[in-house]
């Protein structure tokens, strides 16, 4: 958390403190006698609290100057404060409360019987069923007034604002009612207003206006006030005390006031999560006085680097841009800012490299340039370092953080010398070389992050020898082989560790065992083979986050697991057998996937999954019900085993679920009509089993459905009308391999998102709707790689596949699933003609519409299928010629037009001379090239005739080309060691030698360029014919 700076000028802090020391207890309370009239007072305001902690046994006695909380004056006795906060500040619940020790009840109007009071605390109690009493209007010597955190609610009290000698006023944290600030106005003593947390949504957009008539106004803090609207431009400027001013978490929609860069006073100034844009005004680097700047997560402020860190920032020290559009490179002048001691420039458009001038900055406690676009290396040496007093690089620093960048090159020297480092993160860059041992000797480090880089090589013991204070370590997605002998004690406990890819095999880490506290561990895809140790399990209770995936480890895992609650597992990918490790309420996300786990589900699993994958295994029985009741799961992929039975229906209590996959298994009976009141799914597999029955109308409800595929099952019946309406984001739809029937319905154009509709393999009759062509979705080229994913958690999520029959293969999809566009019709009892219509899908990869009955001829403007990869057409009625234009689908890379009823000649150039005879075959009327039937006129004398190179001429070709790029090979050979040879022996034979090569050479180049010359004058005759 960015350090925060009040800055308060000499004046004010001596006021603090004169303030404060006044109404201490000081050694002349016991010869003080308070007044009677105080006293009483002080009495019956006591008999109106509710005392728990009795903190008030002290208020007896006649002299209340010795009561606690109370302060006197010195002179005449009168009290001048009643401070009765609420001492147990650490003891702030989860609620917000502060409970213990607090006070209640009511607050009398005794209190305005202390004429002389000018002191008042009240805060941190706990005074829920109380407004602020009128009454403290009337106290007209009151300087401070604390109410923050003491629960008073209801409306504002406007009488406040007769306090017009109030210096301090804190309201925080109360559930107050304020529709106005015009009752600040009478506060004209006013130094320092508190008023955050105090909901401020109704006050309008003139507040500030109100708030520039307190001329003595030395700090403002009205963070988290949902605050909302423009701040309007100012004809002038009274704030001329103003230090402080923090508007931090409100919704302010704002270019940022110019008039603040004209407050000569201002020290600090806090606008975080926002929303003011425009341009950064550079007069901000101008302020005599400015200390803190933090701008942080307004997300729209823009600056130039180069030119905004040229400015003169004379006592900067706190300078937090983050999340905004800052842009350019840093200027070698940022070296200048030598008092700044946090410097936070994240999440911006930062470009070029890290000036070395940054070692000029010896107070620099926190430097944050993440998520922004640095590139180059980290600077090689730094300058300046003479100027600080160590003669160290930045020895003040203690956060260092610059992941998600560009940064290339080794890591420096340097680093290993910033002895005052606590965090180190430089993940997520392009950084190579190897992990230098010196890092190993920064003794006071507790994070330190260099995964996803391109780092290498040996990691020993040697790396972490002093890091005793270390708790989180990342060194994932590198080439790092880990060299620790077994029996070596690492000098930390830690909290976090993440090793995913990196060599940690060939058996689970023996070094480990030290380890009794982590909480996160990766072990994710690091060559580990073997069982998992039962020693690890011994100190496993404080697991919350456990990932071995990709891994070749085996054996049995226990039942139950030692793990913290709502634990996170990730066993996918591996050899384990047994028994499922389920158990009740102990597990959050459970990923078993890809294992050899046998067996039933065990009937335990109820309690907090949200994520459920035991895809993959050789699983058995049926699905049990206690898994619905799982009230917060998001994904169930039970996919790829053997399961029997039916869908049970507690899933009905799975109201968050976003993919459920029971794809591959041997469920039967009829589609539940629970599955449709699902109402948040977006991915339903529940092909390849033996359901039946027809598609449940429930279906109807899935609005958020974007894959459905219920392919390969016993399902009958029509397509329902309403699944052409409702499914505006379905991306997939799969009935392939059923028994439904009837004809196609042409509502199922308006399926707006689809983008791959497999209906093969089915009993449907008719033609094909001309509507078919209105897919929206399909008539877009997809460019843009979408990764499909749902129920994300974390970095784990299920990912969407999809099995499509492709270049007569079955192929999965995933990855590029977003990219696929096709229709699949074939194997039905289509018949008509092919509409023209489908020729406008121009997002087409591919169609295959074969074992139909569809006739008629393909249309020319097939053509416009710039997209398509595979066509199928094979086995219908298609007749007429072959149109010209396949041949200008560059992309198309399987064909089957065979057994249909073309005619005439292949159109056999460009494009479609890569396909050979069987894309053709069973079509009695087709002729010429590549069938071995000739056309009418063609003569094998006349290789002017027929509209390609006949294939004998082809071998011809084949042949002289092969044995052209042989001589060259043989030529290449001997060039290299004939003439090696040649010239060590005698010069006169070396150039007789090159002669002959030159001539041979010369020969065989003429033969050659002559028989290709006349072959292309053949085919360009036989073209022209």
């Amino acid at each position: 958390m960015t350090e925060t700076i009040t800055g308060l000028p000499l004046m004010l802090l001596i006021f603090c403190f004169s303030i404060i020391g006044e109404f201490l207890p000081d050694a002349d309370a016991e010869a003080m006698i308070c007044l009677k009239s105080d006293r009483e007072a002080l009495i019956d305001f006591k008999n109106g609290l509710h005392d728990p902690e009795n903190w008030l046994s002290s208020w007896k006695g006649s002299n209340c100057c010795q009561w606690r909380g109370i302060s006197c004056e010195n002179t005449t006795g009168a009290v001048i404060a009643v401070d009765l906060h609420n001492p147990h500040l650490q003891d702030f619940d989860s609620s917000g409360r502060y409970e213990i020790g607090s006070f209640s009840g009511e607050i009398r109007p005794s209190l305005t019987k202390l004429k002389s009071l000018r002191h008042l605390d009240l805060s941190f109690n706990t005074f829920y069923d109380n407004t602020i009493p009128e009454f403290f209007g009337s106290f007209q010597n009151l300087l401070y007034l604390n109410l923050s955190n003491a629960g008073f609610g209801g409306a504002l009290p406007p009488n406040l604002g007769n306090l017009s000698s109030l210096q301090y006023l804190d309201l925080e944290s109360l559930s107050l009612l304020v529709d106005n600030l015009e009752w600040v106005t009478g506060l004209v003593s006013l130094k320092h207003l508190v008023m955050n947390e105090v909901d401020l949504s109704e006050v309008g957009s003139d507040w500030i206006k109100s708030l520039t008539k307190l001329p003595f106004l030395t700090e403002l803090h009205l963070s988290d006030c949902s605050l909302s609207g423009t701040i309007p431009p100012l004809t002038s400027v009274n704030l001329t005390s103003l230090a402080v001013l923090d508007l931090s978490y409100n919704k302010l929609n704002s270019k940022m006031p110019n008039w603040l860069v004209n407050v000569t006073s201002l020290v600090a100034l806090d606008i975080t999560l926002n929303n003011f844009f425009g341009r950064i005004p550079l007069g901000f680097s101008n302020l005599p006085n400015l200390q803190s700047l933090i701008l942080n997560s307004n997300y729209n402020l823009r600056a130039s680097c180069y030119i905004l860190f040229r400015g003169r920032w004379e006592k900067i020290r706190v300078l937090d841009l983050g999340g905004n559009k800052l842009h350019g490179k840093l200027p070698a002048s940022i070296g200048n800012m030598t008092f700044l001691t946090d410097l936070n420039l994240g999440s911006n458009n930062v470009e070029g490299e890290i000036p070395s001038s940054i070692g000029k900055l010896c107070n620099l406690m926190y430097f944050r340039i993440s998520g922004t676009n640095l590139t180059g290396t980290l600077p090689k040496f730094l300058e300046g370092i003479e100027s600080c007093l160590s003669k160290r690089p930045l020895p003040s620093l203690l956060n260092l953080d610059l992941s998600q960048n560009h940064l290339v090159g080794k890591l420096p020297q340097w680093l290993s010398q910033l002895k005052s480092l606590v965090f180190l993160s430089l993940g997520r860059n392009e950084l190579n070389g190897t992990l230098p041992e010196s890092l190993g000797q920064l003794s006071d480090l507790y994070y330190l992050d260099v995964s996803s880089n391109h780092l290498m090589g040996i990691v020993t013991e040697a790396h972490f020898s002093k890091l005793g204070k270390l708790e989180f370590l990342y060194l994932s997605s590198n080439s790092f082989t880990m060299n620790i002998s077994s029996d070596w004690v690492p000098p930390f406990q830690l909290w976090s560790l993440d090793m995913h890819s990196c060599h940690l095999g060939p058996s689970f880490p023996a070094w480990f065992k030290s380890q009794k506290n982590v909480s996160e561990l990766d072990f994710s895809d690091t060559n580990i083979s073997g069982s998992i140790p039962n020693w690890f399990w011994e100190h496993s209770s404080s697991l919350s986050w456990l990932n071995v995936s990709f891994n070749r480890l085996e054996g049995h895992l226990p039942s139950p697991l030692n793990l913290a609650s709502n634990a996170v597992l990730d066993f996918s990918s591996n050899l384990f057998k047994g028994s499922i490790p389920l158990s009740a309420g102990k597990i959050y996300f459970l990923d078993v996937s890809k294992n050899k786990f046998s067996g039933i589900i065990p009937d335990k699993s109820s309690g907090s999954l949200v994520f459920l994958s035991i895809s993959g295994n050789q699983i058995n029985g049926e699905i049990p019900a206690s898994i619905g009741n799982n009230p917060g799961l998001q994904v169930i992929d039970l996919s790829k085993n053997n399961l029997t039975g039916s869908i049970p229906s507690s899933f009905a209590n799975c109201f968050y679920i976003k993919a459920l996959d029971l794809s591959n298994n041997n469920l039967s009976g009829k589609i539940p009509a629970i599955i449709g009141y699902l109402s948040l799914l977006q991915t339903l597999h529940l092909n390849d089993n033996k359901f039946s029955g027809e598609i449940p109308s429930s279906f109807q409800n899935l609005a958020s459905l974007e894959t459905l595929d219920l392919g390969n099952n016993r399902l009958m019946g029509r397509i329902p009308p309403w699944m052409g309406k409702g499914f505006e984001r379905l991306r997939i739809l799969s009935l392939r391999a059923n028994a439904f029937s009837g004809e196609l319905p042409p509502v199922l154009s308006n399926l707006s998102s689809i983008q791959v509709l497999d209906l093969a393999r089915n009993q449907f009759h008719g033609s094909i709707p001309a509507s078919f062509g209105d897919f929206k979705a399909m008539k877009q080229k997809q460019i843009i790689n979408r990764y499909l994913l749902y129920g994300m958690y974390g970095t784990t999520y299920y990912k969407e596949n999809f099995v499509v029959t492709l270049k007569d293969q079955s192929q999965s999809f995933s990855k590029i699933l977003s990219l696929l566009v096709g229709i699949d019709l074939s194997g039905n009892n289509l018949s008509g003609d092919l509409p023209r219509e489908i020729t406008k899908l121009s997002g087409l990869v591919f169609l295959n519409l074969s074992r139909n009955h569809i006739s008629g001829h393909i249309p020319e403007s097939i053509s416009k299928l710039e997209q398509l990869s595979s066509l199928d057409l094979s086995s219908n009625k298609f007749s007429d010629a072959i149109p010209r234009s396949l041949a200008s689908l560059s992309f198309l890379g399987f064909l089957n037009l065979s057994n249909n009823n073309f005619s005439g000649r292949i159109p056999y150039t460009h494009h479609m001379s890569t396909f050979d005879a069987p894309s053709f075959a069973g079509n009695i009327g087709l002729c010429g090239i590549p069938l071995d039937v000739k056309c009418p006129g063609d003569d094998d004398d006349d290789p002017e005739k027929g509209l390609t190179t006949p294939k004998a001429n082809t071998s011809v070709d084949s042949f002289v080309d092969k044995w052209f790029c042989l001589s060259i090979g043989l030529g290449f050979a001997a060039g290299i060691l004939v003439p090696y040879l040649v010239i060590t022996m005698k010069r006169s034979w070396s150039v007789a030698y090159f002669d002959a090569v030159e001539k041979v050479l010369d020969r065989i180049l003429y033969l050659w360029l002559k028989y290709r010359t006349r072959q292309q004058r053949n085919r360009g005759s036989n073209q022209r014919r």
